[in-house]
C-alpha cells in the first residue's frame, strides 16, 4: 500500500497498471502478502492505537461541540469491543478461503473443439471512500489482494493519523511481497473525491463506507458503479405466536450490542395480538439497556399498563420516527394487525438492509421471508447476523443494497466478476446457422 499525494489521475492509472498484474498473480503469493500484513499490524499493535487515541480525542471534542455525532466517535475507535482483534483475524480468514479467482462457473461445447468457458476474474479498480472506521483499510486491502483487485482509497479527516499508521505498516508489508505497491494506495491528498470520481475509465466501481449523507453524495456524482447502501434502517416484526424469552433476547441483542451499526434494528412491529402478552416482556429488557422506546398510542398504552417506573423510556413516536436511522438506544415502536401490514409497512419504509421476523411458525416465518424486499431477511435471529466474518466471508468491503451483483455483506464473491473464454481451432461464425449448408451449434453443456 502507498501513501500517495499524487494526482487522481496519476493515482488511478497507477492502480490500473498495477491491477493487470495483481490478477496474474498466483494465489501463494497474494496469501504471502496477507500473511505479510498480519503479522506487520502485529507487531505494529501499539503504535496503531496511541494514532486511533490521538483521532479519538480530536473526535470527541469536536462531538462535544456539535461538529460530529456520537455515532461516528463510535466506529472510530480501533480498540472497542474486540475490533482491533477482529480486523487482524478477518486477515488470516480471507487468506485461508479458497482463491476466488480462474474458477470454471460453466463450460459448453459449441461444436467439436470449440469450447466455451465461463471463468470468474476480478472488477479491476476498487475505489473506497470513507468515514472514520480505520480498520476498513485492512478489510479492503485483504478481500482486494485476495481477489486480484486493486483498490484506491480515501479516508475521512477525523480518522486520519489512524489510517497513515496503518498504511505504513501495510506498505512495508507488501515491500517483502510480490504484489505491487500501487495495487493499494491510500490518497492523502485534500478535497479529491469530486475528481476521482470522475476517473471512471480507470476506477470500476466505488464502494462507500459512511453515512447515509456520503453514500447519497456519491451515488450522485459519478458515472461509475456504486456499491453499498445509504441507510441501514432495520425492522424486526414480533408476531403473537413467538416466544417471549427468545424474542426479548434477540430484540435487545439486535440494539443494545452496537447500536452505532448498519445492521442495528431501528423499528420494532409488533402485531396487535400480542401488545399484551409479548411486548412488554421485550420492553422491559430494552428498557433495562437503557433503550428508549418511541410508542404509537396502541403500543404506548399496553406498555404503560404494565410497566412501572419506565415513563421516562417511553415516549411518543413521531411520524418520522419510522423512517429514521437512530444509531442510538432508541426504538421505534408501531402496531401492526398482522403479517400483511408488516411486510407493506417494511417494504415502504424501510432501506432494504435486513429485516426479521420473530414467530413460532414456519409457515408465516417463510411467507415474511419471501415477501420482504430486502438483502437480508431473518427468522428468530438478530438483525447484528447481517456482517461478512459472521457469514464466513472473511470480512467484508460493505453491506449491499443494491439490486444487481451482490447484495449483503460484500466479501469476496462480491469483488468477482466473470469472462468468458472460447478455445477454437479456426472455425468461422460465417459457417454457422439454419441455412442450406451450413452447421448448427451443438450447444452440449460440459462438466465443470
Amino acid at each position: 500500500m502507498s501513501l500517495t499525494n499524487a494526482s487522481p489521475v496519476d493515482a488511478a492509472q497507477a492502480a490500473k497498471s498495477a491491477s493487470h498484474i495483481l490478477a496474474t498473480l498466483p494465489a501463494s503469493a497474494r496469501n504471502d502478502a496477507l500473511t505479510a500484513i498480519h503479522s506487520g499490524l502485529t507487531a505494529a499493535r501499539d503504535e496503531i492505537l496511541a494514532a486511533n487515541a490521538r483521532d479519538l480525542e480530536l473526535a470527541r471534542q469536536a462531538a462535544s461541540n456539535g461538529e460530529l455525532s456520537q455515532s461516528l466517535v463510535a466506529r472510530l475507535d480501533l480498540n472497542k469491543k474486540g475490533k482491533w482483534e477482529d480486523m487482524l483475524k478477518g486477515i488470516l480468514d480471507v487468506r485461508d478461503l479458497e482463491d476466488p479467482v480462474g474458477k470454471v462457473t460453466l463450460r459448453t461445447k459449441l461444436d467439436d473443439n470449440l469450447d466455451l468457458e465461463r471463468v470468474t476474474c476480478p472488477i479491476g479498480v476498487l475505489l473506497i471512500i470513507f468515514e472514520a472506521r480505520p480498520e476498513v483499510i485492512a478489510n479492503i486491502a485483504s478481500l482486494a489482494v485476495k481477489s486480484g483487485n486493486a483498490a484506491i482509497l480515501k479516508g475521512g479527516k477525523e480518522s486520519t493519523e489512524s489510517f497513515i499508521a496503518i498504511s505504513k505498516v501495510i506498505s512495508q508489508a507488501l515491500e517483502q511481497t510480490q504484489v505491487p505497491n500501487g495495487a493499494v494506495q491510500l490518497v492523502t491528498t485534500r478535497d479529491v473525491i469530486p475528481q476521482l470520481l470522475g476517473l471512471d475509465r480507470y476506477i470500476d466501481l466505488v464502494i462507500p463506507r459512511g453515512g447515509n449523507e456520503l453514500v447519497r453524495y456519491i451515488k450522485s456524482s459519478t458515472k461509475i458503479p456504486v456499491l453499498g447502501h445509504a441507510d441501514g434502517l432495520c425492522s424486526i416484526y414480533l408476531e403473537e405466536s413467538a416466544d417471549a424469552k427468545l424474542a426479548a433476547g434477540v430484540l435487545v441483542d439486535s440494539k443494545t450490542t452496537y447500536p452505532a451499526a448498519c445492521n442495528s434494528v431501528e423499528t420494532l412491529l409488533v402485531q396487535e395480538s400480542a401488545l399484551a402478552t409479548l411486548l412488554p416482556v421485550a420492553a422491559e429488557a430494552l428498557i433495562a439497556k437503557g433503550v428508549t422506546l418511541h410508542c404509537d398510542d396502541k403500543s404506548k398504552d399496553a406498555l404503560t399498563s404494565k410497566l412501572s417506573g419506565a415513563d421516562k423510556f417511553i415516549v411518543d413516536a413521531q411520524d418520522a420516527d419510522y423512517d429514521t436511522e437512530f444509531l442510538s438506544l432508541d426504538l421505534a415502536v408501531k402496531t401492526v394487525s398482522g403479517i400483511e401490514d408488516a411486510i407493506i409497512h417494511i417494504n415502504t419504509h424501510g432501506s432494504k438492509h435486513t429485516d426479521a421476523i420473530l414467530t413460532s411458525s414456519q409457515e408465516l416465518a417463510e411467507r415474511f421471508m419471501s415477501a420482504i424486499d430486502a438483502a437480508g431477511v431473518y427468522w428468530n435471529a438478530p438483525t447484528r447476523l447481517a456482517d461478512g466474518m459472521r457469514y464466513g466471508f472473511g470480512t467484508e468491503v460493505g453491506i449491499s443494497t443494491n439490486k444487481i451483483h451482490s447484495r449483503g455483506p460484500v466479501g469476496l464473491e462480491g469483488l468477482m466478476i466473470y469472462k468468458y473464454k472460447i478455445r477454437g481451432a479456426g472455425q468461422l461464425t460465417a459457417n454457422y446457422g439454419e441455412g442450406e449448408g451450413q452447421k448448427r451449434f451443438k450447444h452440449e453443456r460440459l462438466p465443470l
